[in-house]
């Protein structure tokens, strides 16, 4: 029962920006190419999630290939960001050699990098792969660092008198500590990665929720964008559901320690 007085929040919030939203469209007499009503996104929507699959103007046979690209290039980029961040924590020399790279990339715009990466890894989802993991290592490396270095230093100092490894303090005391931190930008990070699949997409690719955006926007289906670009921020606040649910499972003792202090 608490789960669903929890969704009325959500609930009425989209039925009052829906309401809003046909209410414009209605007073205003907007151009439906310009902004379509509700009913004709609904129904765009219907259509592109009931047909096949397999069919390539399916909006699953686009998303499926788009959550594949985002979810390796996920993986791939957050354990690169914790592997970083970890090395860079335990030595200076580390992150004064590899800081000036990794913010160097992340300075770059995104948009200029897709059509190199197109270049390079062609146009299937090996692009769209390395897009996403350029995304996502940069929030989690930066959040899961400053995780690493907020260690208590008492705690550090209890466990050197108990002579214990370097290792075993970062097993113990860092990793445990940071892991908050770590799961702040593990959220960033999933909804960057899917943001670089889509600009992969949109630069050029085979099969993505951007390559049928595109093909929308160039027979001036505006509702039909709208339909795709519902299900993305669907599928987007999926992801950080998941997220969230790992993170009640894996860092439990935090939320409890929060909800102690009234926080």
């Amino acid at each position: 029962m608490s789960k669903i007085r929890a969704l009325w929040p959500v609930l009425l919030s989209i039925g009052a920006g829906i309401a809003a939203w046909q209410i414009a469209v209605s007073v205003s007499e907007i151009p439906s190419y310009v902004l379509p009503a509700p009913k004709a996104v609904w129904a765009a929507l219907a259509d592109g999630v009931s047909q096949s699959p397999l069919a390539r103007s399916s909006f699953w046979f686009h998303l499926f290939d788009t959550l594949k690209a985002t979810t390796a290039g996920f993986v791939i980029g957050a354990v690169l960001g914790l592997v970083l961040a970890a090395l860079m924590a335990e030595s200076r020399l580390i992150e004064t050699a590899a800081l000036p790279y990794v913010v160097g990339l992340q300075s770059l715009p995104k948009v200029a990098i897709a059509p190199l990466l197109v270049i390079w890894l062609g146009y299937g989802i090996e692009s769209k792969i390395a897009m996403a993991s350029v995304l996502t290592l940069f929030p989690v490396l930066i959040n899961a660092l400053a995780g690493f270095r907020s260690s208590a230093r008492e705690r550090i100092e209890l466990m050197l008198a108990l002579k214990a490894t370097r290792w075993q303090i970062f097993r113990y005391i860092k990793l445990p500590g940071a892991l908050p931190m770590i799961f702040a930008g593990l959220h960033i990070g999933i909804v960057y990665a899917m943001l670089g699949t889509i600009v992969s997409e949109f630069t050029g690719a085979q099969k993505g929720m951007g390559v049928i955006i595109t093909q929308l926007q160039t027979v001036s289906d505006t509702a039909g964008v709208f339909a795709a670009l519902a299900l993305l921020g669907c599928t987007g606040y999926a992801l950080i559901s998941i997220m969230r649910w790992l993170q009640r499972r894996i860092v439990f003792w935090a939320e409890s320690a929060a909800q102690d202090t009234g926080l």
